[in-house]
């Protein structure tokens, strides 16, 4: 009888400590990446407060506190126009990312519940543009900006970003998902597709929309490409090219420099994700993407 106890005991016990060491090792494994992961960015800000830039070559790099400094921030603004750089990135992301919203919540709204003809071949040329790389569209696009007069102006970052393939097909998904009893009931309310959509599918769709709101900001926030292309005056620049001034024409400048001015460009950006990380999660869930 004793044994038989024992036996059915440690049958019992095996589950449970299976999943305990299925938990051990998810964990550990998440730690490692997590580590290897925000290592760059410690070995970064590390960099920003470093005294010197043969610290940087040490390896492994050192955290000594004593050697910390904050001087290498008050040179980056003597080097360069910073705040001037940070300001024309802030209106570029900002309208952007305001009209996309608009842009792409509208679009996708039309895509995903109502019906008009040829509505599944223009979905498709929407998401084929998602095969074309902007190296590919970027001559043109400098040359009808040009026609326009819109080069060397903020215009010229903002007119072409205004429609996103992805955040139409982001949406959509997310707008399909929602109950079309809703919609019904509106209807009969005697309310509009307008004031439908106003009043019932946007308030329900607020992690989506936030989601793409912060995917868009961080996109045009780190563009490097079109400022480089479209923009030929210093005090118009955004902030990734102002990065690139840091270095140098010959990638001679301080690396606590440059340091510091990589750690004040993505400090906002990293608030902005980790304040709202639990909308992009519940979203990708909600949309069914794999990223």
């Amino acid at each position: 009888m004793d044994v038989l106890l024992m036996s059915t005991a440690t049958t019992s016990m095996s589950p449970r400590l299976g999943r305990l060491a299925a938990r051990v090792l998810t964990f550990l494994v998440l730690g490692i990446a997590a580590l290897a992961i925000t290592a760059p960015f410690l070995w970064i800000f590390r960099g920003a407060l470093s005294g010197s830039d043969a610290e940087l070559y040490r390896l492994p790099p050192t955290f000594d506190a004593g050697t910390l400094t904050v001087r290498n921030f008050g040179r980056v603004t003597e080097q360069v126009p910073y705040f001037r750089f940070f300001l024309n990135s802030i209106i570029v992301s900002t309208v952007v990312t305001a009209a996309q919203l608009i842009t792409c919540s509208t679009a996708a709204y039309a895509f995903a519940r109502l019906r008009f003809r040829g509505k599944g071949v223009l979905f498709a040329l929407v998401i084929g543009s998602l095969m074309i790389p902007i190296q590919v569209t970027i001559v043109p696009l400098f040359l009808v900006m040009s026609k326009l007069g819109l080069t060397n102006t903020l215009w010229a970052l903002i007119l072409p970003g205004i429609f996103s393939a992805f955040g139409i097909f982001l949406l959509r998904q997310h707008f399909l998902g929602l109950p079309r009893g809703l919609e019904e009931a509106a209807k009969i309310d005697g309310a509009g597709q307008f004031r439908t959509f106003a009043r019932i599918i946007l308030p329900l769709s607020g992690p989506s929309i936030a989601t793409l709101g912060i995917l868009c900001f961080t996109y045009w926030w780190n563009d490097l490409l079109l400022p480089l292309v479209m923009i030929s005056d210093t005090d118009r620049q955004t902030l990734p090219v102002g990065l690139v001034l840091l270095a140098g024409r010959f990638s001679t400048g301080s690396l606590g420099t440059i340091a510091a001015g990589i750690t004040m460009a993505i400090v906002p950006v990293l608030v902005v994700f980790l304040a709202a990380q639990r909308y992009i999660v519940q979203s990708i869930a909600s949309s069914g993407l794999k990223l």
